[in-house]
């Protein structure tokens, strides 16, 4: 599957993973358990858990701890592939 079929599936997707004030660290564990059920996930990041920085920095910080790819970024959303 190469990354536009990738965006194209994840369109459809409803998010899954909330991150909240207590961040990043306290869903990396729900997140890797999702992406080894399923491929693709959507991650909704609050404005709590952003603390000024950008969504796509969080994301990229969120996907290397889980050894996923990020496949984009919309808003404040971001889905995730392994």
């Amino acid at each position: 599957m190469d990354r536009e079929e990738r965006k194209r599936r994840a369109h459809d997707l409803d998010v899954t993973v909330w991150v909240g004030k207590s961040g990043i660290e306290s869903v990396v564990d729900e997140l890797d358990d999702q992406l080894s059920d399923r491929d693709l996930v959507k991650v909704k990041l609050l404005r709590a858990a952003r603390a000024g920085d950008s969504t796509e920095e969080k994301a990229t910080d969120l996907a290397d701890r889980v050894d996923a790819e990020l496949v984009e970024t919309r808003g404040h959303t971001a889905v995730f592939y392994r």
